[in-house]
């Protein structure tokens, strides 16, 4: 079955907000095997919606839209599809009921304008809304299947899938199961190079490379039988991928670096120090993020400016006279001083220039040195990164990441 998916709102088209909606659909129905071929965002507009409707129903099975089901005027969904399908409006009294508890639990009383929220297309299907006070609603018309869903992100994933889902498994035989590989160190375009002959001879599984932030991934994805195991189409491709790439392949599906980093540690019983300049304590964010990262993380320092840097690490003045705050041989002391003062296994240590200020000729901005090792090993690498000052930063910490990465690996 083919679905399309209307999303409804100004603020999606203004920017303001990400359609991080259509994102989570689109991904739920590919794992159904129910194919997505249109996504349309309009603006909270009765004349564009019904115009939506119109091309939607002439190329398309299943018809989700989301948003537009609050109780101000300009939250059209529900009033539109019933006038494009040409029924009357209904009132909901058990909708209407769950509404009002919802505000008794607050101490608040109810607006008026709420009632609006039990006001449903004759012939609909209730979704109870357990995360807010739009319910939403499944319409079986004229062979088509319309979807109605709240746009809160929260409140449309949690009634997919208690409600939406059970209901469409039923109109699929087949599933989509898909695999990401993540890669750190290698472009996209070496990436491919590697495997070209896989993505050349592809069939299913399909592979499909994606760039993103400094890394790459490479999604497998198989469509098979419902009652089909997809391990057997998916493991010989990935076990290739990995011979070819090796080390390069951090980790699969939603894995983070700073994940991959923690479980390491954890699992090699080691502790970790960090001292940041140019990224402020965006590495140590990152790592404790991850559940767990109190176990391994020693100490943290974000030694900004040159008397913070002689202050907390012992870095000579000499050297920062000479070589600069930017240079090798002060990450080299930087690294040196943190393990020294933590007694840490690993340390990390940063310092570069983020700009969009501070860079020279000789020392443009993204121009950045990590040095990460320990008292008996160090590994110093020069980075230049391009972008914006937060882009930097970020670039920054995932080198860094993948540095105390490839340490780990190599360390026994």
């Amino acid at each position: 079955m083919k679905a399309e998916i209307i999303s409804i709102g100004s603020e999606l088209l203004l920017g303001q907000i990400v359609n991080t909606d259509a994102q989570y659909l689109s991904k739920q129905l590919a794992q159904m095997g129910i194919d997505i071929y249109y996504h349309t965002v309009i603006g909270d507009n009765k004349d564009r919606l019904l115009e939506a409707l119109n091309l939607a129903s002439q190329r398309s099975d299943i018809i989700i839209t989301t948003g537009g089901l609050g109780p101000t005027m300009d939250d059209i969904t529900k009033q539109t599809i019933a006038e494009f399908l040409g029924v009357d409006m209904e009132l909901d009294k058990k909708s209407l009921d769950s509404i009002r508890r919802y505000f008794e639990k607050r101490n608040r009383p109810m607006p008026d304008e709420n009632i609006r929220q039990a006001l449903f297309p004759k012939g609909s299907q209730i979704l109870p809304n357990d995360c807010g006070t739009a319910p939403g609603a499944i319409i079986e018309a004229n062979e088509l299947i319309y979807i109605i869903l709240p746009g809160p992100p929260h409140e449309l994933a949690h009634m997919f899938d208690i409600h939406v889902s059970p209901y469409l498994i039923k109109y699929s035989n087949e599933t989509i199961y898909s695999r990401v590989l993540k890669i750190y160190g290698m472009g996209e375009s070496a990436v491919e190079e590697e495997i070209k002959d896989l993505i050349a001879n592809q069939h299913n599984p399909t592979i499909a490379p994606l760039a993103s932030q400094g890394e790459v991934s490479l999604r497998i994805t198989a469509k098979v039988d419902k009652y089909t195991n997809p391990e057997k189409f998916i493991a010989p491709v990935e076990q290739e991928i990995r011979n070819r790439l090796g080390n390069f392949i951090y980790g699969v599906n939603d894995q983070t670096l700073e994940e991959v980093v923690v479980e390491q540690l954890s699992k090699k019983k080691k502790t970790i120090a960090v001292a940041e300049s140019c990224t402020g304590g965006l590495i140590t964010n990152l790592l404790t993020n991850v559940p767990g990262a109190s176990q391994v993380i020693m100490e943290s320092f974000i030694t900004y400016s040159n008397e913070a840097k002689m202050r907390r690490l012992n870095v000579k003045k000499t050297t920062l006279d000479k070589w600069g705050a930017v240079s090798r041989q002060t990450a080299q002391e930087m690294l040196d001083g943190l393990i020294k003062v933590t007694s840490s296994d690993i340390g990390v240590a940063v310092t570069g220039i983020a700009g969009p200020d501070g860079g020279t000729p000789d020392k443009p901005v993204g121009l950045v040195y990590i040095a990460v090792g320990s008292l008996h090993s160090a590994d110093i690498r020069e980075y230049h990164f391009t972008g914006n000052r937060l882009r930097i930063k970020q670039l920054t910490a995932k080198a860094a990441l993948n540095m105390v990465r490839w340490q780990l690996n190599s360390s026994h």
